[in-house]
This record gives structure tokens, C-alpha cells and sequence, in this order.
């Protein structure tokens, strides 16, 4: 099976952050200088293909499969689909069996997906991976210094230019009306291939959109307001951590996180499908 290229940054002084922060009480500032020792990323995220012959090889369960159900996103579940949930995110559906191997649930499958990023998979599913690939995950400056491909401080991965809904479309998001109705117009309502958007600068694919990606880091807001500290207190008693990059479900109207600072958090055991990962490695 073909191995991802390895993108090489060498070690920086750089920093992570922003001092003009969109969602304040994500934690997106303020810019901290910080300084990187040389590290390797791969140009994508972790592949259906390479994820199965992970589990064929150590015979690994995910969390999703040991808990027995993960949310979905109910669009996906075409004519299937049942009543939205009664939740404040009426869009996603729990759905019993639902896995890496069966992302929408039983009858689901990936197999016509193979190349693109394996999701319905929880930081620990990460973790176990790329301890068998020899690898790692990215800390979350690691993440943004190479997001930004060797520009100075653009707002996306490809500079500073907002994708619209109709010709500037330079990742796997929402187009249209969220969460009613998308437009397809970068043909794609759930997951791309990892490759089927232009790399940035430095050569790396879906720094943007197409799924969120886990970090190494623990979730935290850098402030000392006592809403950051209730913030923390509860992200360090869930066991939040830090994920990156937006997905396929974001849209300047809603979760406008496919920007570079933009971060947001889920619980280490979480799985959705649309949570995936890319493997870094020390130098």
C-alpha cells in the first residue's frame, strides 16, 4: 500500500494562535511566539485503505465499535435517514453500529471511499494508530506552522481569499444554507478524497474542510476571565482535546472553523463522521 508523503519543516521560531480572533471563546488567541524542533507531517490524512490494513494487521477495535453506536450525520443517511434528533443539532443521529468500517451504520459501507479520510474514529483510535505506523499526533502549532505552507499569517491555507458558494472553492465544505440545503457545488456532501483539493504551499491536502482532525493537545482557552476558567475546568474533567481544521459540515453562517486559528474540542472518546486524523513524526 502507497505511503503518504512526508512533508519536512524544519525547526522555527514561529507561533500559534491569533490576535484577531473570530470565535474568541474557542481559545483561537491571543498569538503566542513558539519555537519547533524539526518535524515530519504527512501531505494527508489517514486514509479507509490505510486504516483497514491497520486493523487487519493488529486486529485493533475502535471505540466506536466497542461502544456500539456513534452520530452521524443525518444527511448522509439518505432515504434511511429518520426524524431529525431533539436536540439543538436536530443533524445529528445517533446510530447504532455505527463504525470506521460503516460510517452511516449497518448496510453502510467504504468501499467505494477507500482513498478518502477514515472517520468515526476516537483520539485513542488515533493514538493506537500511529503507534503502529511509528508516528504520532501533531501538536496543535505544529498544525497551524504547517497549515500556513510558508506564508506569513494567511487566514486559510491557501492565503487569505474567502471560498463563496459558488466559484472560489478551495476545500471540501458547506455550500448554501446550512444544515438544509447544500448546493454540492465541490461535489461532494460528505467526504472527498484526501487529494482531491490543491495542496498548500508546503504540499500538504485537506489542511481545510473535508474532516477534523485530532491534535496531541489538550483542549484550553488562555485566559484568565472566569468564563475561560470554567471553560477549562470542564474541558480538563471531559477530557477534551483539540482538533483542527474544520470539516465538510462548515460554512461562514455556521461553524466558520476551516480557518487556520480556528480550533474547536471534543471529548478524547468521540467519533462523528466527520473526525479524522493526520500522522506526524519527529525528525
Amino acid at each position: 500500500m502507497d505511503q503518504p508523503e512526508r512533508i519536512f519543516f524544519p525547526a522555527a521560531r514561529t507561533f500559534v494562535g491569533t490576535d484577531r480572533p473570530v470565535i474568541a471563546q474557542d481559545g483561537e488567541g491571543p498569538r503566542r511566539p513558539v519555537r519547533l524542533a524539526a518535524f515530519c507531517l504527512e501531505a494527508t490524512t489517514v486514509t479507509n485503505a490505510r486504516f483497514a490494513a491497520f486493523v487487519r494487521e493488529t486486529g485493533y477495535v475502535t471505540e466506536a465499535e466497542r461502544f456500539g453506536w456513534s452520530p452521524v450525520f443525518r444527511a448522509l443517511m439518505g432515504e434511511d435517514a429518520p426524524p431529525p434528533s431533539g436536540t439543538r443539532v436536530p443533524w445529528w443521529i445517533k446510530v447504532d453500529g455505527a463504525h470506521w468500517a460503516a460510517p452511516e451504520g449497518p448496510g453502510s459501507s467504504i468501499g467505494n471511499r477507500m482513498d478518502h479520510p477514515v472517520v468515526q474514529v476516537s483520539w485513542a483510535d488515533a493514538q493506537a494508530f500511529a503507534a503502529w505506523c511509528g508516528g504520532r499526533l501533531p501538536i496543535e502549532a505544529e498544525w497551524e506552522h504547517a497549515a500556513r505552507g510558508g506564508l506569513a499569517d494567511p487566514r486559510f491555507p491557501w492565503g487569505d481569499e474567502e471560498p463563496d458558494d459558488g466559484q472560489a472553492i478551495f476545500a471540501n465544505i458547506w455550500q448554501g444554507q446550512f444544515p438544509h440545503a447544500n448546493t454540492l457545488a465541490d461535489g461532494y456532501l460528505g467526504t472527498s478524497p484526501v487529494t482531491a483539493f490543491a495542496p498548500n504551499g508546503a504540499g500538504l491536502h485537506g489542511m481545510a474542510g473535508n474532516v477534523w482532525e485530532w491534535t496531541a493537545d489538550a483542549f484550553r482557552v488562555r485566559s484568565l476571565s472566569r468564563e475561560a476558567k470554567a471553560r477549562n475546568d470542564n474541558a480538563a474533567c471531559t477530557n477534551e482535546k483539540v482538533t483542527k481544521g474544520g470539516s465538510f459540515l462548515c460554512h461562514i453562517s455556521y461553524c466558520y472553523r476551516y480557518r487556520i486559528a480556528a480550533r474547536s474540542a471534543l471529548t478524547a472518546e468521540s467519533a462523528a463522521s466527520n473526525v479524522g486524523f493526520r500522522i506526524a513524526y519527529d525528525s
